[in-house]
């Protein structure tokens, strides 16, 4: 048997560990959405001056105090959220490992100290999507299907990661866990599209519009809203329709523009644009129409991920519980005044929250409830 003190020990490894960890999710967190290599440069740099941070200052959690939140080279301010990010997965690290501590001193489940590593994969994925989700409203691809594959992975080598003691049969139940999250929150968005079908947004001052190609993919800006242009076209046959006093199309300007678009092209008139030749659009608009979904589809990706680490049992407490905080959030915003707070989070920073609840205490609560909901006959 280990000595007592080794617990701390491997306490304090388990949140430098991740104050670590937390530094690199930092680089994802601001390179991700701008497309740029998390490997290219190496270093991290400062985001107003570009200078590449040497390695005495950029010690986890220290460097940042000692700096006082600033450049060493030019003195712009360095965003307390840099800081945050390596106290929480540090914070996140030291929770698991408390967790599977206590449960390999418990003797279950099985191989309980191995637990660590998927879980602290699985709360690195959690912070990178909801400081990008926070942010800039997506939830990258590297996370959403990267994290499901990773979380199938993990589960046919570690099958205590859903309490079994076959690497088969672990694997499975991460596959069904990742499925039955998605085909719910799938359901959740078509029937969405049914209940809420289209949103007009009418601007009382022609707003600023911009469409930049990324590739397959585009950035779709009307006012202060920035969103994907993927996702308004989940089934393929949707349309954004948009009202403009006018329009530049690849530098060709158009006035009075009525413009229809779909997934893959852009109608004004009799002419048409093939969007995959397009590389920007920009102008005013004073009206737009667009699909409206009760959620983005990159939470129905998030939340198969989630499935794919910790079961489908998960998934069902996962979204309820984010439901439950999202409509709490939302009141509570309402009876202060500060409607508008709540329309400015997401809802993939609930799923992860949620889903962290049901890793650190949810069978527990489910537990508490059904006995407090149905309490024995005396």
């Amino acid at each position: 048997m280990l000595p007592a003190y080794y617990e701390y020990v491997f306490a304090a490894f388990a949140f430098l560990l991740g104050a670590s960890i937390g530094s690199f999710l930092n680089v994802c967190i601001y390179r991700m959405p701008l497309d740029l290599s998390v490997n290219e440069p190496k270093r991290s740099f400062c985001p107003s001056c570009k200078y590449q941070i040497p390695f005495h200052h950029n010690i986890p959690l220290f460097s940042w105090l000692f700096l006082r939140g600033q450049c060493a080279n030019c003195g712009s301010k360095i965003s307390f959220r840099y800081f945050g990010v390596e106290l929480v997965t540090g914070l996140l690290f030291l929770a698991v490992w408390m967790k599977v501590w206590t449960w390999g001193r418990e003797g279950w489940p099985p191989q309980a100290w191995a637990l660590a590593l998927p879980y602290w994969i699985m709360v690195a994925l959690f912070v990178v999507a909801t400081f990008i989700d926070f942010e800039h409203f997506i939830i990258p691809d590297e996370i959403t299907i990267g994290g499901t594959a990773a979380g199938v992975v993990l589960s046919f080598a570690i099958p205590a990661l859903h309490g079994q003691s076959s690497n088969l049969a672990s694997g499975l139940w991460s596959l069904a866990g990742a499925g039955v999250g998605f085909g719910a929150l799938w359901l959740v968005t078509r029937l969405g599209k049914l209940a809420f079908g289209r949103k007009r947004q009418r601007y009382a001052e022609p707003a600023v519009l911009s469409w930049v190609r990324r590739d397959q993919e585009a950035d779709f800006v009307v006012g202060d809203e920035k969103m994907l242009w993927s996702d308004f076209f989940y089934r393929g046959n949707e349309q954004v329709l948009l009202q403009c006093p006018w329009i530049e199309i690849d530098g060709q300007r158009f006035e009075n523009a009525a413009v229809r678009c779909e997934c893959d092209w852009l109608h004004l008139g009799e002419r048409k644009w093939e969007l995959v030749k397009v590389d920007e659009i920009q102008g005013l608009v004073t009206e737009v129409t667009f699909p409206r979904e009760a959620m983005g589809f990159g939470d129905v990706k998030f939340i198969a991920c989630i499935g794919a680490f910790l079961g489908w049992q998960a998934v069902a407490f996962t979204i309820m519980s984010a439901s439950t905080l999202g409509a709490f959030f939302g009141l509570a915003t309402i009876g202060i005044g500060k409607r508008e707070w709540s329309a400015k989070i997401p809802f993939g920073p609930y799923l992860a929250l949620g889903a962290l609840i049901w890793l650190f205490c949810g069978p527990e609560l489910v537990k508490w409830y059904w006995a407090f909901t149905f309490p024995p006959s005396p």
